[in-house]
Formats: structure tokens, sequence, C-alpha cells
């Protein structure tokens, strides 16, 4: 299961551990023989190693995902994709390490995070977080564009992210952020992010050309309360937690989407030329919480102009809607671990092609052993497919999912 470069990532990882024992200066020989000088402890974030003085914190964190889906796991993205054979799956969908943190100071964070089972270094950024209103990250991240992508997929409602995320996500980017926290009271509560990007997508440590990435967030907290990236109420909020968000983006580069694998090409479009596609996006997002139930959305709009072939224009349009709730909440007989999820999520590849739709219907059933630390997730999904030149397709998927995290 484990390929070569995984077992040299264990190895890296064992012998930070040994550097993050030895590394700490200034402590003389009688101080540590006296003093207790770390605690060690397995919290929210895994097991933790913290200096009694707070000046260092190193978190370790692994997580497996099994996933069993029928008659595909994927999303049919083409007409041909629903007269496919069926394959029933059973694998190990994701196995993440995760390791973080703070060093020196508790205000300046690490992050890193790596996929075991394709050997893909997914994050690696660091924090300058001293102060609520005035934070900065530089490395390699996902972009906060959408909270659909942001949200990390072990903590996530669905089995899986919804229809529109392929085309819409702009997933891991390297650069620089400036972000913030800016409580004001009552309805004066935003949060803002802004960052600068090499728009060409994970593992890439240079732009193809002189145009950068450049991504905008603002976010209105407008009864004064910060909503987290995450799926379900599990914290069960005693007060109405809803927010209001903004994003765009604009980017200029041979690609039209974006993923874990770095950028690609969306159906209908070519591998592109350095340079190529403008690509300019917006998407307009809710969520709420209260007493167990969750709410959110986004809506999107993108705009590929091709640079190459007399700017030639594409607009795509795309939205999903996606409620849970714990009924115990109102039924005894309700199990109180149980959640029951639905989502609705539609897309236009083509918004000037009226009959130009792709369209998926989901519920699912959440039960939390350990919220999301250790649950079990079933879902099923209807899916359709319209074009003005082809008949109605239509087809069913079930998936069900054990997420794990030690």
């Amino acid at each position: 299961m484990f390929s070569p470069k995984n077992k040299i990532l264990a190895w890296k990882t064992i012998l930070l551990i040994a550097i993050f024992f030895i590394s700490f200066k200034g402590i003389s020989q009688e101080e540590k023989d006296t003093t207790k000088i770390m605690t060690v402890r397995y919290g929210d974030k895994g097991f933790e190693l913290r200096t009694k003085d707070n000046k260092f914190l190193f978190q370790l964190h692994s997580r497996l995902q099994f996933r069993f889906s029928t008659p595909y796991d994927t999303d049919p993205l083409t007409y041909d994709d629903y007269s496919q054979d069926a394959k029933t799956t059973f694998k190990i969908n994701r196995a993440r390490l995760k390791i973080g943190g703070h060093a020196f100071e508790p205000w300046l964070k690490y992050y890193w995070e790596y996929e075991l089972s394709q050997s893909n270094l997914l994050d690696f950024r660091l924090m300058i977080e001293k102060w609520d209103f005035l934070s900065f990250k530089v490395g390699q991240w996902k972009t906060e564009f959408t909270r659909e992508r942001f949200i990390s997929s072990g903590e996530q409602q669905m089995v899986e992210r919804s229809l529109i995320n392929r085309p819409f996500t702009v997933d891991r980017q390297l650069g620089a952020e400036v972000y913030g926290h800016l409580k004001g009271k009552g309805i004066a509560d935003f949060n803002y992010w802004f960052a600068a990007l090499t728009g060409t997508g994970r593992g890439s440590t240079s732009n193809d050309d002189n145009h950068l990435m450049y991504f905008g967030r603002a976010q209105w907290n407008f009864l004064g309360r910060f909503l987290d990236f995450e799926g379900c109420d599990l914290e069960f909020h005693e007060k109405p937690t809803p927010i209001i968000a903004f994003s765009a983006i604009t980017n200029r580069s041979p690609y039209t989407r974006f993923s874990q694998a770095g950028g690609g090409s969306l159906d209908g479009f070519e591998d592109g030329q350095p340079g190529q596609y403008r690509v300019n996006q917006w998407n307009l997002e809710t969520a709420f919480m209260y007493k167990g139930f969750s709410w959110q959305s986004e809506w999107h709009t993108k705009e590929i102009i091709d640079k190459y072939n007399n700017d030639d224009t594409t607009i795509m349009k795309g939205y999903y809607v996606q409620a849970g709730y714990f009924f115990h909440n109102v039924f005894h007989w309700w199990p109180e671990h149980l959640e029951m999820a639905a989502r609705h999520a539609s897309y236009r590849p083509d918004y000037s092609i009226r009959e130009n739709r792709q369209a998926e219907s989901t519920l699912a059933f959440n039960w939390f052993f350990k919220g999301h630390k250790n649950k079990l997730t079933s879902e099923v999904s209807y899916f359709s497919f319209q074009d003005k030149s082809l008949p109605l397709e239509q087809g069913w998927r079930f998936r069900i999912q054990w997420d794990i995290s030690l």
C-alpha cells in the first residue's frame, strides 16, 4: 500500500518529531532534570506536544476514508458517462497525514498536509496571526473562494462535494494572503481575505506568464457571530449564526479548472497555452446554523475568455443548496447521533444554450460515533443530463463512507 515515497515521508516525520524534542535551547540541564518542560496529550487535532511556556506546539494527526459506491463513484460528467458499465468500488478514498502547531510564539503558526495514497503534498503554509484584524499567510493552501471546497473533506456533511465543485473550485494555489476579522458592534462584524497567487494549481511553484491570480472574499457576520468552515451543527449553536459572503477571482493561465491534481481543462476546452484563458469567477454564498439545523448555499458565475481565439467567451453558471438537521431535537425516538441532510445542485456549462443543464439531488444520513473524528455517512444521489441535441439521461448512485481520524 505504501510506496517508497511514503516510507521516506514516514521517516521524515519521525525525524521531525525527534528534532522537536531536542530543539529547545536556553533550558539548562538542571532545569531539564527538575522541571517538566512539555506536556503530551491527545486533543482535537491529534497528538499534541506542548512546551510548558507554550512557545512550541506540535500536533500530529492522521485520517482515513473507506468508501463503497455503486454503480460508479465519481459524478457523471458527459452524456456517455450515463451508459458506462457498472463498476462497484471499495477503496481507501483518502489517507491523510497532518502536522501543525506553532513555533517560538503562539501566533506564529505552521501547517502541512500530505496525501499518502497518492504521494501528494497538499498544504504547506506559515501563518502570522498576532492580531485578529490583520493576519498573514504564505505557502500553498485551498483558497477560501467557496465554503464547500474549503471545508475539510473530513468535516463534510455529505460523502463528497457537489456536482458543481469540479467546474468552479479554485482549489489549492501557491501564494500570499492577508486576512482578518473586523469585530464591530452588532451588525458591523466582518471577515475578509485577499490573496495574490500563482494561479497554476497545486505543486506549481511558478506562473506560466506575468499574470497572477487575484482573489478576494468578504464575509458579513450580520448577527455578530462568526461561523466556522464545517458541515453539520455538531456544536448545537444556541443562538442563530448566519453569514453572507461574496468572493471573486481573476486569473490568466493555460487552465480552465483546478483540482487536487493541479491545473486542468474542463470538457469542451482544449489544453491551453501559457496565458490562453482569462477566467473570471464570482460566488455568492450563505450559511446558517442553529440548534442542530445547518444550511449552506452557493451561486456561481464563471467567465472563460479564450485570448488565443478572438476573445471567444463562455459563461457558466451553477448553484447548490444544502441543509441538515438532527431530528432528535423534535422526535425523541430519533437517534441522538443521527443527522439527515439533503442537497440539490445544478450546473449549466454554457449559459447561452437554454437546454444545457446537469443536476444532482442527494439525500444523506450521518451517524456520528465521535463527531467528525469518527462518523459513518450513507447517501443516495440522482443525476440528470440535459442537452438540446441529445435525449434526457438520468441515473442513480449509492455510496457509504467511514471517516476516522487518529
